[in-house]
């Protein structure tokens, strides 16, 4: 028991250490503590005026508002895009991605967020937000660069909804472009599918132009034909003129036979036999006009053609009016057939559904304020220490020193010095 207490009596401090010099950390933060309260007033002006200098700069950067639009990816549900499907469930995203780079397999929300990417979307959006004038730019090349710093489309990996995040200083136009990606990715993929059924359209289409010129073409001659010959139905007309020629014939025939018996019972003076007599002509002249090719060109011609010309009339009639019907029965069929076609492509179009719309922005992203007012005043308090303390250790050396020579040489006001005696002297 004694040895313990005089073990204890041995290893037992002294009160006199207790009182010793402090260590060097300590002394360290003592001489940091009275040094800052040596300069605290060049220091706190210094931090004052960065305090305002940086949020003056801070509130001076325009604050920039972002929208986001969120898409479902086009299905898919080929062999490849199974497979893919499939090995990712089984080892992760990371075996999926490597099975589709080895395998040469593309995704739909890959192919989406490169039409988004592409050079002609972002044109599309530059001529139609004009952002040439509102990003200050005078190339396409750079403001593409820069529309493309402010917008990000990404694909998750697991769920495959792609989105779209535009960054734009006015938050009506950066949801208004956000609208326009959408709005010409729906475009680009209906110009861009390689279906059968867009295929089918593409071809019914331009043979449907080409049948509507020549139905336009043939019915232009057929009318034309008409108009020159005043042809209508030759079928029709020749039944019509006809009749009309056996009426005239009846006609001849009963006047001819009146003037025959006035003839007999008074002489050629008579004015009954001269009415007659004038009938009989006026129908003859009718009945020749309508018989007689040559009589059709006369003079007194009929306004329609005649017996003798309708039957080589209706031949170029029948071939014109046959070659617009025809026209016009390719046109029918192969109108129903565009109809159709357009209802296929329309099903086997990928659609892009829009999970979330874009919506106007309320608040900023960009700047952070807050964050550059409290780093820079920080990073200019620090600075200020640091040349406080640096000034500190330069009082410190000798006069004699060379290095404080050295120093006060290469010292800013030194610079300025010596350059202002050299422009003076280059003055004189």
């Amino acid at each position: 028991m004694k040895d313990a207490l005089s073990i204890d009596t041995k290893e037992r401090v002294p009160a006199s250490d207790l009182t010793a010099e402090p260590p060097h950390a300590a002394a360290l933060a003592l001489s940091v503590v009275n040094l800052l309260s040596a300069h605290r007033r060049q220091l706190v002006r210094l931090t004052v005026g960065a305090l305002l200098f940086f949020a003056v700069v801070a509130f001076l950067i325009p604050a920039r508002y972002e929208s986001v639009a969120r898409l479902m990816p086009p299905d898919q549900s080929s062999t490849g895009t199974a497979l893919l499907g499939a090995l990712a469930a089984r080892g992760g995203d990371l075996l999926g991605s490597v099975a589709g780079d080895v395998l040469g397999l593309r995704t739909s929300g890959a192919t989406v967020v490169g039409i988004l990417t592409s050079r002609t979307v972002q044109d599309d959006l530059i001529n139609q937000f004009d952002l040439r004038k509102v990003y200050w730019r005078t190339r396409y090349e750079d403001t593409r660069r820069l529309l493309e710093k402010r917008t990000t489309i990404s694909e998750d990996k697991k769920s495959g909804i792609i989105t779209i995040a535009v960054q734009d200083s006015d938050p009506q136009r950066a949801t208004a472009m956000a609208h326009a990606y959408i709005e010409d990715l729906n475009r680009r993929v209906s110009q861009l599918t390689t279906s059968s059924a867009h295929r089918e359209r593409v071809f019914l289409e331009d043979r449907l132009r080409a049948v509507k010129d020549q139905l336009d073409q043939a019915t232009s001659q057929l009318s034309r034909f008409s108009s020159r010959n005043m042809t209508f139905d030759p079928a029709i007309q020749g039944k019509a003129m006809i009749e009309a020629a056996s009426t005239l014939q009846g006609q001849l025939i009963a006047a001819e036979t009146e003037l025959s018996g006035l003839q007999q019972i008074y002489g050629p003076q008579n004015a009954r036999v001269k009415s007659a007599s004038a009938r009989v002509g006026e129908l003859r002249a009718k009945l020749r006009a309508m018989s007689s090719a040559s009589a059709a060109g006369s003079k007194d011609a009929h306004l329609y053609p005649s017996l003798e010309q309708l039957p080589l009339l209706g031949n170029t009639y029948y071939d014109l009016a046959r070659q617009a019907k025809i026209n016009e029965a390719v046109f029918e069929a192969l109108t129903k057939q565009y109809e159709l076609a357009k209802v296929e492509e329309a099903k086997e179009l990928p659609s892009i559904k829009v999970l979330d719309e874009p919506a106007v922005p309320e608040s900023k992203v960009w700047p952070p304020r807050l964050m550059i007012i409290i780093f820079g005043t920080l990073m200019a308090f620090f600075l200020g220490v640091a040349f406080v303390a640096g000034k500190e250790q330069f009082d410190q050396v000798a006069v004699e020193d060379p290095r404080r020579e050295l120093v006060r040489r290469f010292s800013l006001r030194s610079m300025w010095r010596g350059r202002k005696d050299a422009l003076g002297a280059a003055k004189f």
